[in-house]
């Protein structure tokens, strides 16, 4: 019997120390996701994704038959742009993180949806059922959103705006935030370049197609 307790001692200490290692680990991680999201290399990777993916959008989208559907098409690619955007961004995280899975997710759910849409049959509605439908219905989320403490609210909302961090826990939700909002600002530089770019080529073709003087 003290033999076995010789060979594998296993105290406290022990595994104090493993759980301080896993933390350091866990920190080490989240630090070098940030360095990632701020490298100059990612960003070029990203920034080249990004034009591929905007030139699929463009070819895809159909170009408006008369100058009254221009106002209706601008908010449809707009959105378009910015899905393509944020599919790209998930596709670089390679779904290592919940935001990155949760917008991959979604845009399955999404091309499901638009799949099967053509073939649902839309039931009659009748004069009850509109009645019914107009009544103001009260949730009970929100009666218990209402009384919550002004922290967990915050919280709350926090984990609304990170894609896929709705039901996680404070700890979850930091860490997924911290590597999300370092995500969005390289996103944003690198979209930033690609406007600069774009808009010089623009100007560039206009002084080089104008008539000397």
């Amino acid at each position: 019997m003290a033999s076995t307790l010789i060979s594998n001692p296993v105290t406290n200490s022990d595994r104090s120390r493993k759980k301080k290692k896993k933390k350091i680990q866990a920190k080490y991680n989240t630090d070098q996701d940030q360095i990632k999201w701020k490298s100059e290399a990612q960003q070029q990777i990203y920034s080249s994704k990004l034009l591929q993916a905007l030139s699929q959008v463009r070819l895809s989208s159909p170009p408006p038959p008369s100058p009254s559907s221009v106002s209706a098409e601008a908010p449809r690619r707009g959105r378009a742009v910015r899905e393509a955007a944020d599919r790209v961004l998930a596709v670089a995280a390679k779904g290592r993180t919940r935001w990155s899975r949760a917008i991959l997710t979604n845009r399955l759910k999404l091309k499901f949806q638009k799949k099967h849409k053509r073939n649902r049959v839309v039931p009659m509605v009748t004069g009850s059922s509109r009645s019914s439908s107009k009544k103001p219905k009260v949730s009970v989320l929100r009666l218990k959103g209402k009384s919550l403490p002004a922290v967990q609210r915050k919280v709350r909302v926090l984990g609304r705006l990170v894609p896929g961090c709705r039901k996680q826990p404070l700890p979850v939700i930091l860490e997924e935030a911290t590597d999300y909002i370092a995500a969005l600002e390289m996103q944003v530089r690198a979209m930033s370049a690609l406007a600069d770019c774009l808009s010089g080529a623009g100007s560039g073709a206009s002084t080089s197609s104008a008539p000397p003087s």
